[in-house]
This record gives C-alpha cells, sequence and structure tokens, in this order.
C-alpha cells in the first residue's frame, strides 16, 4: 500500500509540472505572436501641471520645509569680491603750492639764524624754501629734518630728510634757495623736528668741541598745516588671530584708527591684512618696501607697518 500510494503520488506530480511548463510555453509563445518589442504602451510622463509642488515653492509649506527643500537644492551663491576685483588703493593728493610749514629758526645763543618753508612743488614732492641765513659762528652749519629729534650738544649720528648746508665759515658758499625733501612719503608730517648742526669738516685743536663736527647747535619742532585729503583705505583692528599676533599702535590718529603694527613670530601677510580688514594690496601699497620671504609670505619680525594712508 505504502509503494503504490508514493507511486501515484510522484505521477501525479510529474503530470502537474509537465501541464505549467505547457501553459508558460504557450503563453510566451502567444505574447511574442501577438505584439512586439515596439506594440507595448510607453510609460506615461508626469507634466509640470499634474507633479506636486516643490515645498520651496508651495505657499501651504512650513518654513522649515522650505528650508529644508532650499539646502537641499542650493542656490548659486553670490560672488564675492575677489583680491584682484578690489579698487585700488588711493588718497588724493596734496595741492600743489599748499604751504605745509613755515617758521624762523634760531640757535639757543643766536649765532645762527635763517627762515624756512616748505612748499609743495609741482611734481608733488614736498619743497624745502631757505632765506635770511646769517651765521657768525667760524665753522659751516647744516640743517635736517629728523623724526625723532636729539638734544642740543648731543652728535648727529643720521642726517635725516633734506639735509642741506646753509653756508657759514670761511670761504663758505652762498646758502642754496631750497632742497626738494623728498621723505619718502607725500605727507611730510611725521618729521618731527628741524634740526641745526656743525657741518665742520673736522675737528681741530683750536675748534671748540660744542661746534665740533656734527654738534647739534638747535632742535626746534616743526609744526605741519596739511590739507584735508581722502582715501579709500580706512584700517580698523579686529583684534589678534592666528597669524596676525602682533601690537598696533594709534599714535598720532586723530579718530583712534590704527596707524602702526609690529609684525610677531609666525605673522602671515594676508592674515595681518585680514586683521584690519585691507587687501594684501592695500597693504603693500601703505608699505611699498614691504620685505616677505617664501612661499607663504611670512613677515619679519619686529619690523613696523605702517597703516596711516596719509603717511604713505
Amino acid at each position: 500500500m505504502q509503494h503504490g500510494d508514493g507511486h501515484q503520488g510522484n505521477s501525479r506530480r510529474r503530470t502537474a509540472a509537465l501541464a505549467l511548463a505547457v501553459l508558460v510555453t504557450t503563453a510566451t509563445a502567444g505574447c511574442s505572436l501577438l505584439r512586439g518589442p515596439d506594440e507595448f504602451p510607453a510609460p506615461q510622463r508626469t507634466t509640470a501641471s499634474t507633479a506636486p509642488a516643490t515645498p520651496e515653492a508651495d505657499p501651504s509649506a512650513s518654513a522649515e520645509a522650505r528650508r529644508i527643500a532650499e539646502s537641499a537644492s542650493p542656490r548659486t551663491p553670490t560672488a564675492v569680491p575677489t583680491e584682484a576685483a578690489a579698487p585700488d588703493p588711493t588718497v588724493s593728493p596734496i595741492p600743489v603750492g599748499s604751504v605745509l610749514s613755515e617758521a624762523d629758526v634760531v640757535t639757543p645763543k643766536g649765532s645762527v639764524r635763517f627762515h624756512y618753508r616748505v612748499v609743495v612743488g609741482a611734481d608733488g614732492t614736498p619743497t624745502a624754501q631757505w632765506s635770511s641765513f646769517a651765521s657768525t659762528l667760524p665753522v659751516p652749519v647744516a640743517t635736517t629734518f629728523l623724526e625723532t629729534p636729539p638734544s642740543v650738544g648731543d652728535g648727529i649720528t643720521w642726517h635725516g630728510v633734506g639735509d642741506t648746508t646753509l653756508g657759514g665759515g670761511p670761504g663758505a658758499a652762498a646758502a642754496p634757495a631750497s632742497t626738494a625733501l623728498d621723505p619718502g612719503r607725500a605727507d611730510p608730517s611725521w618729521l618731527g623736528a628741524i634740526v641745526v648742526y656743525s657741518a665742520a669738516a673736522s675737528a681741530g685743536p683750536d675748534l671748540p668741541v660744542e661746534i665740533g663736527p656734527g654738534k647739534v647747535l638747535a632742535v626746534q619742532p616743526v609744526r605741519w598745516s596739511v590739507p584735508a585729503r581722502t582715501t579709500n583705505v580706512h584700517p580698523v583692528d579686529g583684534g589678534a588671530r592666528p597669524n596676525a599676533t602682533g601690537k598696533s599702535s594709534s599714535d598720532g590718529s586723530t579718530d583712534g584708527a590704527p596707524t602702526a603694527y609690529r609684525i610677531a613670530s609666525e605673522d602671515l601677510i594676508g592674515s595681518v591684512a585680514a586683521r584690519f580688514g585691507l587687501s594684501v594690496k592695500d597693504l603693500v601699497w601703505l608699505n611699498p618696501d614691504v620685505t616677505v620671504y617664501g612661499d607663504q609670505q611670512y613677515l619679519y619680525e619686529d619690523t613696523v607697518l605702517n597703516l596711516d594712508p596719509y603717511r604713505r
């Protein structure tokens, strides 16, 4: 009984499988005969009129949904001005003919006296004009403009800006009419004093020490009167940051704006410029002699950078 039932079950399963194979083959053949590959209907496209509105375009969508949708498909960012696109730094010139300073100079004992006037020449360079020179000293006398004044009796170590021998002493030539100051900047007001000193060639045995070569005879502060000027460079100290950790100062500034910066170790010129809201182009314009080295443009530590466009 068990053997017969197993045989009959196997026969029924083979019959069913054969029938299924015939059915599949027939159905497939029928489809091939009825339709070719190009006869199937194309998939339907969803038109814009029937497509659901995106959250950013749908006024009924919540603000949060619109923000999420916008961040998923960000708009093209607004162009940011590049270093090359930044405007060139400028400062208006001092008008030609402007009288920047004028005064009489007299040594403490009255042995030397003269008048000077600083005027802006045709090329924009300040020029010192000399007149009324007189001296009772037995040595030639010279004068110059210095940033930091020495004291009377000191020996002059740097001959400053506009160094000129005015005359005096036996066989001395007449005082020149003028001297181009060439202070390295259009505005010479960084020069704090006019200094008179002995231009004696040597210290002979009969020459008093106080009028020996290079001895300072008089020091007089210079009062400058520079016309107002305009600039598009306005440094503002944003505070120390990596690669710009030096100290700024605002000496001589009437509005507290930084006028100078002392470079610290590891400073980079781009970081220093960014600290003061300037471009590198601005910073190099303010400091034409700035020295950098290496691909990263490290600055020399303890160098003082000018930040005042009027003292450029």
